[in-house]
């Protein structure tokens, strides 16, 4: 049987410095399919808090085809029109050029290789997995700082994470003992692996590529949550999101990025072979990434999920993303 609710599919787009911009809405289906779908979106609390965060945009030739009335209701839910002749999506995997007349890009282009590295670059790439390594086998607090005293790129870019992100306190965090005392060990976990998708500034990808990774984790987490998991479960979907890109963040293939790694069977099967119940939830997320919705709506049954938890998900993961991406170097010397 049919869903009386269409997926709405999210892209965030890079503006000209491929830096996290804004976000393009699209809905499945055809436009008599999709007008119900649009206009539950235009008044979902959800929306309008992203919305409040970075510009959301409709494209012109969609908007087009649907009613003046959800043409206002999408306009009052601050969703702008989107011209195609502004806005370019490349899939190629090398460092995008934009037209002159292009101010924003879509695509898969943060999914390239990393480019080659040099000397500095790459004793940094090696501290960054020898920092992964040490996260993943709960290692002592100490071994861990002794990586970050050896880069002070990594330990620059653990503190603009942790102080981009609320986390109840007035402070500003300004050492490593300090985020960790605050944040604890798991949350510790999760935002070191976060770091290593900044870490490198010298990387075009990196703005993007933590903004893909943030959201494709947060929306894992949600969904674990969402089908009834347990916390651990969710924090281990979180991870499977965080360790399902490694490859594309070192060049190299998942399968040989795992090998030094003490890692849980249960995410190495969810990321390399798409098993158990976490890994049929990165299955449908790497699929929603693809917008391919075709394959996207027989596993919702599966996972006795409904399209309209999916799409709410997606916009709080979203949301959820900007507060990473979105930390103001220098913060941390206030």
């Amino acid at each position: 049987m049919r869903s009386n609710q269409e997926l709405v599919f999210l892209q965030v787009l890079a503006d000209r410095a491929l830096v996290p911009a804004a976000v393009l809405l699209e809905v499945s289906g055809t436009e008599q399919d999709s007008a119900q779908t649009w206009q539950q979106l235009a008044t979902q609390t959800d929306l309008l808090t992203l919305s409040a965060s970075i510009a959301c945009f409709v494209r012109s030739p969609v908007a087009d085809g649907l009613p003046s009335e959800l043409n206002q209701a999408l306009l009052k839910a601050a969703c702008q029109r989107l011209d195609d002749a502004v806005w370019l999506r490349s899939d190629g995997l090398t460092k995008p050029v934009l037209p002159a007349q292009s101010q924003w890009l879509a695509g898969d282009w943060v999914l390239a290789a990393p480019a080659k590295l040099n000397a500095r670059q790459s004793g940094s790439r090696a501290l960054a997995l020898k920092l992964v390594q040490l996260v993943v086998a709960e290692a002592d607090t100490r071994d861990i700082e002794d990586v970050f005293r050896q880069d002070p790129g990594l330990s620059y870019q653990l503190l603009r994470l942790v102080n981009s992100v609320g986390m109840g306190s007035s402070r500003r965090i300004t050492s490593f003992s300090q985020a960790i005392l605050l944040l604890g060990r798991q949350q510790l976990r999760r935002w070191l692996n976060l770091m290593l998708f900044s870490a490198n500034s010298d990387d075009y990808r990196s703005a993007m590529l933590l903004a893909r990774v943030t959201q494709r984790s947060r929306a894992l987490e949600l969904l674990a949550r969402q089908t009834g998991m347990d916390r651990a479960a969710q924090e281990l979907a979180f991870m499977t999101g965080m360790f399902s890109m490694l490859g594309v963040l070192f060049g190299w293939p998942l399968s040989e990025v795992f090998k030094p790694l003490q890692i849980s069977e249960v995410l190495v099967a969810a990321v390399l072979r798409h098993e158990g119940e976490i890994g049929q939830l990165l299955r449908l997320v790497e699929l929603f990434e693809r917008r391919d919705a075709v394959a996207l709506m027989p596993l919702f049954a599966n996972l006795q999920l409904s399209v309209a938890d999916f799409n709410q998900i997606n916009l709080q993961a979203c949301h959820w993303m900007l507060g990473v991406v979105r930390a103001k170097p220098g913060d941390e010397h206030e």
